[in-house]
């Protein structure tokens, strides 16, 4: 199989890319459109070169990916996407706790979940239990005054939509956020967490079954399997220790801008460009 190896960053200078594409022997570079950076793909690229591509791209501060020459992005079927820090900025739990005062306390405890360092669902209790008494009015606040998408979400999703790839947002969040999301950028489907809601009130408690990893997992190979979809039709895209198993359920996995556990684990680490950076890594000729 023929492998590229994907170039990205704000900026890549010409040394930068006369260096990679001499060690990675490719044969030819050719910049790639439709994306709001810069990208190039060297065709023809030896992987055995991985370490020193690395190595080099560190150094530089650029994005890298080895992917196989011929993959479209018609080939995919469904992406598959985190929300909080990924197709938005923001931690929407930790927003919430400002407004009830203890952002400090449970963004420390989202900080350490997403690195995998504590038990997620034990940790999304504990924080949702700091925010019991919040007024149900907060969440307005934070999705109105707050949340943003992350830069390149929008290009992504319209050249998804595009292709005719299905998409799915499932998030260990809350749905007050996920149904608006999924309705303002017209997704196919988002799964997370309720929020109990007592006289106007949060409770302090979820209702139902968390949207965990392994619930994650389960809605992509549930969604996969409803549209007839195989794994290798499948991306994944997540930052934190609690997308690994539902990024181990895709054929190509993206770690963005993500913590150290999950860009080990990944097929790709974006971490220097936005999500449209997904785009670049499908040959569009």
């Amino acid at each position: 199989m023929s492998v590229d190896l994907i170039i990205q960053a704000e900026d890549v200078s010409t040394a930068d890319l006369k260096a990679l594409h001499a060690m990675s022997a490719a044969g030819g570079i050719a910049r790639i459109d439709g994306v709001s950076h810069q990208a190039f793909r060297l065709a023809g690229a030896n992987p055995g070169s991985r370490d020193a591509v690395q190595a080099h791209c560190v150094s530089a501060r650029l994005d890298f990916a080895f992917v196989p020459a011929a993959r479209k992005l018609s080939d995919v079927g469904l992406i598959a996407m985190d929300m909080d820090s990924t197709l938005i900025t923001i931690e929407c739990i930790d927003e919430l706790a400002d407004f009830a005062g203890k952002k400090t306390e449970v963004a420390t405890i989202t900080a350490s979940a997403m690195r995998g360092e504590i038990d997620w669902p034990e940790s999304l209790r504990k924080r949702v239990a700091l925010l019991a008494g919040l007024r149900e009015s907060a969440l307005q606040h934070v999705y109105d005054e707050r949340l943003r998408l992350s830069p390149g979400a929008d290009v992504l999703v319209a050249a998804a939509k595009k292709a005719g790839i299905r998409l799915l947002l499932v998030s260990g969040g809350f749905t007050f956020f996920t149904e608006r999301m999924k309705h303002r950028l017209a997704l196919d489907f988002a799964y997370s967490n309720e929020l109990e809601i007592i006289g106007g009130k949060l409770s302090g408690h979820v209702l139902g079954p968390l949207c965990d990893a392994d619930a994650k997992a389960q809605h992509l190979r549930d969604t996969a399997a409803a549209l007839g979809l195989g794994r290798e039709r499948c991306v994944a895209i997540g930052d934190g220790a609690n997308d690994l198993k539902m990024m181990a359920g895709a054929d190509m996995s993206v770690a963005w801008h993500a913590k150290a556990v999950v860009q080990t684990q990944a097929t790709v680490a974006l971490n220097h460009v936005g999500l449209d950076g997904v785009l670049a890594l499908f040959d569009q000729r």
